[in-house]
């Protein structure tokens, strides 16, 4: 597939009038590239894929000239662009009923293929917003899920910034082009998800913040993740269409509950009170998602190692660094139940196991308990992979997590 004539044919869908999202969706369903699309614009109406007013602007290149600017700008900034056929292409977002035609991105794409969660909230929030919604990402990225926001200040950047924490990492869409610095507060933040996360936008370069761009922008961060998590919101906050699209996607809703009378909480409890889940931890969004997420996890393949000057690994080495001086006092809290009942071999059969979730259940059967850091030094597992087995292992029941990242196998 010739990657400039697929993006320039999505920009000639995307330039011709009338012609929006839900047409594309159609005929890229029906044809095998934009390209093919644009080049048969004249069979659309025979095809009932669009009227014949539509497809005659299409055929009389009315798009042509804004195409080519667009085209253009984007080739002189050097931007990397996911059409609709390129593998890189989320698959989450094909399946929502208005899907972009094409992505401009910036930073580590592979993260598309990670379970995420979004998490959205207020610009103007309270301390206990900010705490809550940057303790959450951290926990969600430390085992492996991606953090999904949308860059603006208070809850937004706290999510990001949470998710820079761990292995999930973070993705920011936005609501203006890719070259665009907005909000210039959250420059930082930005260039650290060039480094280490990836930031994604469906309008052009040049294209400045609106506030219609923003709605646009929620159906991409909902349609991104698993479900949408709402840490702090007043009853007209503009994370509340995230949450409301979320449903329509046929996701989950969580909400962050906070102090009867606080303004700013009023649209968390109000989501609540329509059937949101209240979730206080990263734990709560696992329970209800723990097969979404099991599911995803299988499919993901495993990352390479990171370097240890990486702010990932730095943070892991903090936290082993904790781990190791409490050792003592944690060794002291975990039950050491000698006769615990392991699961019979047709339970384990009947899981049908990998090869390397074997492995660490066979070196959890040797011992009561065991770390994290040893099970991947003992297997020769990074982080990355060890996390990830161990939470599908958790999912299915197979093992059960104790405080301080201790495992032992789950009594059957």
């Amino acid at each position: 597939m010739d990657l400039r004539k697929e993006h320039f044919a999505c920009l000639a869908l995307k330039h011709t009038p009338r012609l929006g999202p839900k047409v594309w969706r159609e005929l890229f369903v029906h044809y095998d590239s934009a390209f093919d699309a644009v080049q048969d614009a004249a069979s659309w109406p025979v095809l009932s894929l669009a009227n014949k007013g539509i497809a005659q602007k299409c055929v009389n290149e009315v798009w042509r000239e804004k195409a080519e600017d667009e085209y253009r700008a984007t080739q002189q900034a050097g931007m990397d662009v996911v059409t609709w056929f390129d593998s890189r292409f989320p698959e989450r977002l094909k399946n929502i009923s208005d899907p972009p035609a094409m992505l401009y991105v910036s930073g580590d794409t592979t993260l598309f293929n990670n379970p995420g969660v979004g998490v959205v909230g207020a610009r103007e929030c309270t301390r206990l917003g900010l705490d809550t919604a940057g303790r959450i990402s951290a926990q969600l990225s430390k085992i492996g899920i991606t953090v999904i926001s949308g860059l603006a200040l208070g809850i937004d950047r706290q999510a990001h910034l949470g998710g820079l924490k761990g292995i999930g990492s973070t993705i920011a869409v936005l609501g203006c082009g890719l070259d665009i610095d907005y909000p210039m507060d959250n420059i930082d933040v930005r260039r650290e998800l060039d480094r280490s996360g990836l930031v994604v936008t469906e309008f052009g370069p040049g294209v400045r913040p609106r506030a219609g761009h923003f709605p646009v922008r929620n159906r991409i961060i909902s349609g991104l993740s698993l479900g949408v998590l709402v840490a702090e919101a007043a009853h007209n906050s503009g994370s509340l269409i995230t949450a409301r699209l979320a449903g329509e996607q046929g996701k989950d809703v969580f909400a962050v509950p906070g102090p009867i009378g606080q303004p700013t909480f009023t649209g968390c409890h109000r989501l609540i009170k329509q059937g949101a889940a209240l979730v206080e931890s990263a734990s709560d969004i696992v329970e209800i998602l723990r097969y979404d997420f099991a599911r995803e996890l299988e499919l993901v393949p495993d990352p390479a190692p990171v370097a240890s000057e990486d702010g990932v690994e730095a943070h892991r080495a903090k936290i082993r660094e904790k781990s190791a001086s409490k050792k003592t006092k944690d060794e002291s809290k975990i039950p050491t139940p000698s006769s615990r009942k392991r699961p019979s071999q047709a339970d384990r059969e009947a899981m049908e196991l990998t090869e390397d979730e074997k492995k660490v259940l066979d070196l959890l059967d040797e011992t009561d308990k065991i770390h994290i850091d040893r099970l991947g030094r003992e297997l020769c597992f990074d982080s990355a992979t060890i996390s990830k087995i161990l939470l599908i292992l958790e999912m299915r029941g197979a093992v059960q997590q104790l405080p301080g990242m201790w495992y032992v196998v789950r009594e059957s």
